[in-house]
């Protein structure tokens, strides 16, 4: 564990999360600044930097945790799509992210947009209150 890592402290309990699954291994919780609602980050407790460093029985736990939480995530928030990916540009511990798509382009790459100067934003802190809902929701529906 790496007491630098947001990741690994939302793991031990030192930052709180909108928690949805729970492992020894792994830890899913609410994107604080989701994509789209619903938008979950699934974590191994452990610290490894990047995904290819994770033992396979904890990358199929994820994926795992991932599958059963699309067909929720899909009823629930009315998509057709749930997209499943690994990151770690922003947090270096290797984690999974799990979003209704909403729209085509809620997951895309710079590969396929034309214009050549873009500009970003931060999507928007969602209420704690907001987040406890949709938690207790996700918890219910998996249980």
């Amino acid at each position: 564990m790496s007491t630098d890592c947001l990741f690994c402290r939302i793991a031990n309990g030192q930052v709180p999360a909108h928690r949805i699954y729970e492992s020894e291994r792994v830890l899913a919780f609410l994107d604080i600044h989701p994509i789209r609602s619903g938008h979950v980050q699934i974590i191994p407790r452990e610290h490894f930097a990047y995904y290819d460093d994770l033992p396979g029985e904890i990358a199929a736990e994820i994926m795992s945790v991932g599958q059963r939480l699309a067909p929720i995530l899909r009823r629930r928030f009315d998509v057709r799509r749930v997209a499943f990916l690994f990151t770690g540009g922003d947090i270096p511990h290797a984690h999974a992210h799990v979003v209704p798509m909403v729209a085509h382009t809620d997951i895309t790459s710079r590969r396929y947009i034309v214009e050549d100067n873009l500009t970003f934003r931060d999507t928007p802190r969602v209420p704690d209150a907001e987040l406890a809902a949709t938690a207790r929701m996700l918890r219910e529906s998996l249980a």
